[in-house]
This record gives structure tokens, C-alpha cells and sequence, in this order.
């Protein structure tokens, strides 16, 4: 494959290959050492990254000319099995870090739900949708819209269900609040319990639980007053912009799990690409 500089959305650009490929495992090795050639690890994941973009089905990927879509749902089983994508998208964390730095002064966290026309693990009936299947995810981002933490159930889980464990599946070392620096979350009053309220102070943050009514309201009669809480629904639109994960297609709960963490990880590595991009 020859040099690919541009981001056209399904295709590594050579320096965000070069962020991944160190990531990949080595591949195995053949019992007898006779096999056919092993499909270039780039093509896999183009493959892999065009299904994420587009939700085609994996036989499709035929057509493309990419890799066959064996070949390509192969080595998509293998890297979920090592644990590629998790650490992409905490690598993805680490350059956003370094070269932006996470805001831990204003979270946000919601649920969003989507069709699960295929069902599988980890997915129910959706109550806005008469009871089609359907699969939720529950995000944490920071205040520039970075998702920090995912976990994801069926459609009929309620947000409040999945947010200790959005809380803690943040894959990046976060550090300690202070009186000078509190950590603030932000939620809607889907998440206004008792229970809610002790669970997030029991991990040190300070939770801040509006309603967007509330939000318009005080921005209107404050002066200099900022919302806060907007930023985890552009961070469901980024990943909705992922047609695998506006509706969920896997049957496997790890698969959809392993396409959430790339696709969090690409944001935060092109968050940071563009803030490098800004300053030279």
C-alpha cells in the first residue's frame, strides 16, 4: 500500500499507523511453516477500521478488494483476544494527555441507546423502541468531549446501573482531586438517587446533576456561566458517526465492546494530531 497521508475516514493515514502497528502482537507461527501469506497487519485493520465506519457486514469485505473478510474477521477475533483495541485506545489517552492533557476539572457521563437488530449478549428491549432489541452504552468523557470510560448492557438498563462501571473502566492513571483542583461530573437528572449521589463521592468527585432546562436557564441569568454537561452528547456524536456503533451488529459482547474502544481511541489520537498540527 502506498503512502496515505489524508484521513478519508476508513483508511490509516501513515501517522496514525504509526501510533498502532507498534501495539499489534507479533503473529503466530505455523506448526509445519507452510501457510499462505498472512494478510499485511494495515490491510486488516483498514478492513477492520472500514466495518467500524460503514457497520457493512464482514462479508462484504470481499468486494473492497482490502483483504478477504475471513482473513479480516480473523484478525479481528485474534487482536480482541490480546487486548489490541483496549490499548489503543489508552494509548490513544496517553498522546492526548501529553499533547492536549486531559481536563479532570469537568466530566460528563450519560447513556445513549441504539438498535441491536441482531441481538446477542448484552442487549434487551429497548423501552423507546417497543421493545426491539436493542444495546446502551454508557460514556465518560472529559470536558473537551474525549471519551475517559465505557461499559455498555442492553437498551433496558437504566444509566444509573452502568455508572460505577463506566467510572472505573477509565484505562489511564487519574489523578488524585484536591481542594485547589476538585473533579466535578456532570449528569442529567436520569442519574439525580441517593445511591448515584454516594457513589460518585465515594470515588472523589464532586457530582453537578442539571437538567438541560436548568442549564439554559442559568446561562441565561448568570452572567459568564458555562454549561458543562453539552460535551458528552458531542462525544455520542463522534461515535455515532461509527455506523457499527449507531447500531450494533455484533452478536458478541466483546466484539462491540473492542469497536467502542477504537473508536475512542482514534478520537483521542486525532484530538491530539490536530492540536499538534495547530501549533506548527
Amino acid at each position: 500500500m502506498g503512502v496515505v497521508d489524508a484521513d478519508d475516514g476508513w483508511r490509516l493515514p501513515d501517522w496514525l499507523w504509526g501510533r498502532i502497528e507498534p501495539l499489534l502482537p507479533l503473529p503466530p507461527s505455523h506448526p509445519l511453516g507452510c501457510h499462505r501469506p498472512r494478510v499485511p497487519d494495515r490491510d486488516a485493520m483498514n478492513a477492520i477500521l472500514l466495518v467500524l465506519r460503514t457497520g457493512m457486514q464482514w462479508n462484504a469485505l470481499a468486494a473492497t478488494g482490502i483483504c478477504s473478510s475471513s482473513a479480516a474477521h480473523r484478525r479481528f477475533q485474534e487482536w480482541v483476544a490480546a487486548g489490541v483495541f483496549h490499548e489503543i485506545w489508552r494509548q490513544g489517552l496517553v498522546e492526548y494527555d501529553t499533547v492536549v492533557g486531559i481536563d479532570w476539572a469537568w466530566l460528563a457521563a450519560d447513556g445513549a441507546m441504539g438498535k441491536a437488530p441482531l441481538g446477542g449478549s448484552k442487549t434487551g428491549p429497548n423501552p423507546t423502541d417497543r421493545a426491539k432489541k436493542g444495546a446502551k452504552r454508557s460514556v465518560l468523557c472529559d470536558a473537551n468531549g474525549v471519551p475517559l470510560g465505557l461499559a455498555h448492557d442492553g437498551a433496558n438498563r437504566h444509566d444509573s446501573k452502568l455508572l460505577a462501571q463506566t467510572l472505573d473502566s477509565i484505562p489511564v492513571p487519574r489523578p488524585k482531586p484536591t481542594r485547589r483542583r476538585p473533579q466535578r461530573l456532570c449528569l442529567d437528572r436520569g442519574y439525580d438517587y441517593r445511591s448515584v449521589r454516594d457513589l460518585v463521592s465515594c470515588r472523589d468527585y464532586e457530582p453537578h446533576i442539571r437538567t438541560r432546562g436548568e442549564e439554559m436557564s442559568l446561562k441565561l441569568r448568570v452572567p459568564g456561566w458555562k454549561a458543562r454537561r453539552w460535551v458528552i452528547e458531542a462525544c455520542h456524536s463522534w461515535l455515532n458517526r461509527n455506523r457499527a456503533l449507531l447500531i450494533r451488529w455484533s452478536k458478541k459482547d466483546d466484539n462491540h465492546l473492542a469497536l467502542l474502544q477504537l473508536a475512542s481511541g482514534l478520537i483521542a489520537f486525532k484530538k491530539a494530531r490536530h492540536a499538534e498540527l495547530a501549533h506548527t
